[in-house]
């Protein structure tokens, strides 16, 4: 979670003239030197290029003599601070707007592409759906009731109706990073033990006999990097 007060885009100027660049050089030079950031090209108010770099007037002024000399007539630019997010930043963009002077797609190294998960999520729902209709027992439920259960758990893993896959879990308790996984049947281990609740996990996690909620107190993965409350598997 970004932190309060702190921002990716500390300024920017937009839609402005190429010819600007040449003639305020020493005004844009003050601006943009050594400045790291994002920019874009237009044609006709058209975008036609999107880029990143770490000396934006370094960059622009080799835009005006390169391949893309004669085909934008206006410049905006985006300055960072520092550069760990625009290389992404130039990545969402160019996919979303694919500019006709960029020759390649960007890339998202980190980040999950969704498309297998949604396709395997609607062969599960339809086989779910075709089960239903001929009366046939999902092997998921028939194998739930198979399960023996713990004294002081319940019966099936509670998690078991809110996921699909397995999730990785993490908690801070005294200064100190518990984590715990939570498998594809919804039961949770923790340190070689296993548990059907998130709340008795928490309660093992952090040594206390009275309840503890767990759904509040243990974070899922909900994507690469991005960490939320459990509770929001339920909403």
């Amino acid at each position: 979670m970004r932190q309060r007060g702190v921002t990716l885009v500390s300024q920017y100027l937009e839609k402005i003239s190429g010819e600007a660049l040449e003639e305020y050089q020493a005004i844009f030079r003050d601006i943009a030197r050594r400045r790291n950031g994002v920019y874009a090209l237009y044609r006709k108010d058209r975008l036609y290029y999107v880029g990143l770099a770490r000396d934006l007037r370094g960059r622009l002024k080799t835009h005006l003599r390169d391949r893309h000399s004669r085909r934008w007539d206006r410049f905006s630019i985006y300055l960072t601070i520092g550069d760990d997010h625009t290389r992404e930043l130039e990545s969402l963009v160019m996919r979303i707007a694919q500019p006709a002077g960029n020759r390649q797609l960007g890339k998202f190294p980190r980040a999950q592409n969704l498309r297998r998960e949604f396709a395997k999520r609607i062969r599960d729902l339809n086989k779910y759906h075709l089960d239903f209709m001929l009366g046939r027992q999902s092997p998921k439920v028939a194998a739930s009731k198979k399960r023996r259960r713990k004294k002081g758990q319940p019966r099936q893993p509670v998690m078991s109706r809110w996921i699909s896959k397995p999730l990785k879990l993490r908690a801070t308790f005294k200064d100190r990073v518990l984590k715990a996984r939570v498998r594809r049947d919804g039961r949770i281990t923790f340190r070689r033990e296993t548990f059907n609740s998130p709340s008795i996990a928490a309660r093992r996690a952090i040594g206390r006999k009275r309840a503890v909620n767990g759904w509040s107190f243990w974070l899922y993965e909900r994507a690469p990097g991005d960490w939320a409350k459990l509770n929001e598997l339920r909403n």
